[in-house]
């Protein structure tokens, strides 16, 4: 197991940049989780005697990287759900797409129905049975000869629902096959990077943003260069 990038650290919570493929909570895979992973680097880093308190706040899919927020006590986990629950908790997201949006920007709202069996959502123009609606806002920020690098802001967390959004407006993410992307990549992740976390600390009352680099390929590195050439 490599090492753990820490992106934020404190008393009372811990931020890391998720690799694509490591999954946050457990599942049926039994697989080791991004959760025990820094429970282990707690425990070892602070000579921790017995279990060590970790909360889990919010998931990104196992085939995304970025940024995923831990809390280390139950005071800042509690609070840390509040703010999720009232959208108070800013993220945005880098999509790497091969088919152009039909505008630079905009908003895509859909309504989304998961499929528990398949693990799998579907977008619906209008509201049906068990749905729940969902909005996002995106721009083109970017492009290469093949790619379009857009940037999201989600306004709604529903289960896959960048995925199958862009995928709705025909723009699957690239290596995204169960969205309709033509190849998976080798690795098996897809071009979802969360890419900046902003929330208002639940204790020290201090606003905290951070920004996780994307995995290095050479995709993610192009993109990465091009925004840095903007700053």
């Amino acid at each position: 197991m490599s090492a753990l990038e820490i992106l934020y650290e404190d008393n009372h919570i811990i931020a890391v940049n998720k690799r694509p493929g490591d999954i946050v909570q457990g599942d049926k895979t039994g697989d080791q989780t991004l959760a025990e992973i820094v429970k282990e680097y707690i425990k070892d880093k602070y000579q921790k005697p017995g279990e060590v308190f970790l909360g889990v706040v919010h998931r990104i899919d196992r085939p995304v990287s970025g940024v995923v927020l831990f809390a280390r006590t139950s005071k800042a986990l509690t609070r840390l759900n509040e703010l999720f629950r009232e959208k108070k908790v800013k993220k945005t997201y880098w999509a790497v797409v091969k088919n152009k949006p039909p505008s630079d920007s905009g908003t895509l709202i859909h309504f989304l129905k998961k499929d528990q069996v398949r693990n799998k959502s579907k977008a619906y123009e209008t509201e049906v049975k068990d749905s729940q609606r969902c909005w996002l806002d995106y721009k083109v920020v970017s492009k290469s000869d093949n790619y379009y690098l857009l940037e999201i802001n989600p306004l709604t967390g529903r289960h896959h629902q960048i995925r199958v959004q862009l995928a709705s407006m025909g723009c699957p993410i690239k290596g995204d096959l169960k969205y309709g992307f033509d190849r998976s990549n080798e690795d098996a992740s897809i071009h979802l990077h969360s890419r900046t976390t902003e929330f208002f600390h639940p204790i020290k009352k201090e606003v905290i943003r951070l920004t996780a680099k994307p995995p290095s390929d050479p995709i993610w590195n192009f993109f990465e260069k091009s925004q840095q050439d903007k700053e």
